[in-house]
């Protein structure tokens, strides 16, 4: 980032290969819409670009680049009038060599996963993105939604419970 800031133009496309997965996938989760997440994505790094000059150097990327993505993702829920967007889901791969059975049961069972964190509200699903997918900690998860580090760490908390009653029965089937 201090690259880019600098101007080094070349600087840009490493940014963009280092966060655009992360940040599309966040995006996809909260949409369930692949175009509508690529447009939100660009829409991300345009307003990366018009703040690079306030990155405090020092500053962690990750968490500084996901406050605007959760600012775009919230302008659009309201743009949208959707409060609570249902997740498409995902194509899993499989491994060719893999035992048909078990590659189907384990596309039932990410099949039920993304089902249950659809159902679940907006704001616990983005927690449960940023800590369990994008590896944030609850203070980074805080600053990027606009949050307390107590408020993100309560609905993941609800989230996870919620979605453990949902997939109980996962849970026992596996003897985990």
């Amino acid at each position: 980032m201090e690259a880019y800031v600098a101007g080094d133009a070349r600087a840009f496309e490493r940014l963009f290969r280092s966060l655009a997965p992360s940040i599309r996938a966040f995006f996809q989760r909260s949409v369930g819409q692949a175009a509508v997440a690529e447009d939100l994505l660009q829409t991300t790094f345009l307003k990366i670009h018009a703040a690079r000059a306030a990155w405090r150097r020092g500053e962690r990327l990750r968490p500084w680049a996901f406050t605007i993505a959760a600012r775009v993702r919230v302008d659009w829920f309201r743009r949208a009038g959707r409060g609570d967007p249902e997740l498409e889901a995902d194509a899993g791969e499989t491994d060719p060599g893999a035992d048909p059975g078990d590659a189907l049961l384990a596309e039932e069972r990410a099949e039920r996963v993304r089902e249950a964190l659809a159902r679940l509200p907006e704001p616990q699903r983005a927690v449960v993105h940023l800590h369990r997918f994008e590896g944030m900690t609850f203070a980074d998860i805080g600053k990027v939604l606009g949050i307390s580090e107590g408020a993100a760490k309560l609905r993941a908390f609800r989230a996870y419970g919620q979605l453990r009653a949902l997939l109980s029965d996962l849970v026992l089937e596996d003897g985990r």
